[in-house]
């Protein structure tokens, strides 16, 4: 029961303090909407109704990816700086329920910016056909391993600006090279590998099988990766803060 509590005050704490602070608001909000609308409408000025399901999976994995990486970097590295951070470590409650709650926000702050793009698509199109309990289960992923990324790169960061910079060093090439806009195929062979080393790209291939019916690889297979992923990278982040901030 104590656990549950400390896992909602945590919760509780970041949503009210760290979810509408500027960096969420530019990086995690006014990006991917502006990246949104930009898609949407072309240098013709007018809304290209035929691309803008073909676009739908690739704008949810983006507002999630920069969703998540943002608020962690806000999160963690506005508590580092405070010491509030190291007063939730001497708490009574154990490292992998204090990660756990700092991670939640930012999921719940990714899943909130994957569902931006879709309001704005069901004004010009149709999306009764779609399941979107495998949409969900494919955004609730890519929001898990995004903010794990995001995590190992606030964990090695002092400020702010610092955590944001390290962060577009991989969230600008996952936009090319995840098949988030271009499809992996069309990219030059040397480049596919690294493709399949991110996560990312079987969350988008799951978005792109459950909305548009195309996807590279089976639906199994893209969700057995990210639950590994998932594991490696947050037995990565506890190592990480023990290493870094514990000993």
């Amino acid at each position: 029961m104590k656990t549950w509590i400390a896992f909602w005050n945590i919760l509780k704490k970041d949503i009210q303090n760290y979810y509408l602070k500027p960096p969420n608001i530019s990086w995690g909000i006014i990006f991917p909407l502006s990246w949104t609308l930009m898609q949407l409408i072309r240098t013709t000025g007018s809304v290209n109704i035929s691309d803008i399901k073909q676009l739908l999976p690739g704008l949810m994995g983006m507002s999630v990816l920069f969703g998540t990486t943002s608020m962690l970097a806000v999160t963690i590295t506005f508590e580092r700086r405070g010491r509030s951070f190291d007063r939730l470590l001497l708490a009574p409650i154990s490292l992998s329920t204090l990660v756990i709650a700092k991670l939640s926000g930012a999921i719940l702050f990714g899943l909130f910016n994957a569902f931006v793009p879709v309001i704005f698509a069901a004004f010009f199109i149709d999306l009764s056909g779609i399941n979107w309990g495998a949409v969900f289960l494919a955004v609730f992923f890519i929001a898990v391993t995004s903010t794990l990324l995001g995590l190992m790169i606030a964990v090695s960061a002092k400020e702010i600006f610092e955590a944001q910079t390290f962060s577009n060093f991989f969230r600008f090439p996952m936009l090319f090279l995840c098949g988030l806009f271009l499809p992996i195929n069309s990219l030059p062979i040397f480049l596919r590998p690294l493709s399949y080393l991110l996560p990312l790209t079987y969350g988008t291939d799951l978005l792109n099988r459950t909305i548009i019916g195309t996807s590279m690889l089976s639906p199994m297979l893209n969700v057995i990766v990210l639950l590994v992923f998932s594991i490696v990278l947050f037995k990565y982040c506890q190592y990480n803060i023990r290493k870094k901030w514990i000993l």
